[in-house]
C-alpha cells in the first residue's frame, strides 16, 4: 500500500510539472496554446480520485488502520 501512495503522489507531482511547463510554454512567439495545461490538471485531478478510493477502499478491507489522537485527553 505503501508503493502506491507514494507512486501516485509522484505521479500527481510530475502532472503538475508537466502544467507548470505547458503554462510557461504555450501561447508564445504566436503560436496558440495547445490544451496541454488543461490535460494536465485533468490528469491530476483524476490522480487524487483515484488516491482517495484507493485509501478508503484499503481502510474498508483493512489493509490500513487509523491510528490519530486519543479523544477526550
Amino acid at each position: 500500500m505503501k508503493y502506491l501512495v507514494a507512486l501516485a503522489f509522484i505521479g500527481i507531482l510530475a502532472s503538475l510539472g508537466a502544467a507548470l511547463f505547458f503554462m510557461l510554454k504555450d501561447g508564445r512567439d504566436g503560436r496558440a496554446k495547445s490544451g496541454g495545461m488543461a490535460r494536465a490538471l485533468t490528469f491530476r485531478i483524476g490522480l487524487s480520485v483515484v488516491l482517495f478510493l484507493c485509501l478508503l477502499l484499503a481502510w474498508k478491507l483493512g489493509y490500513i488502520q487509523p491510528t490519530g489522537l486519543p479523544l477526550g485527553r
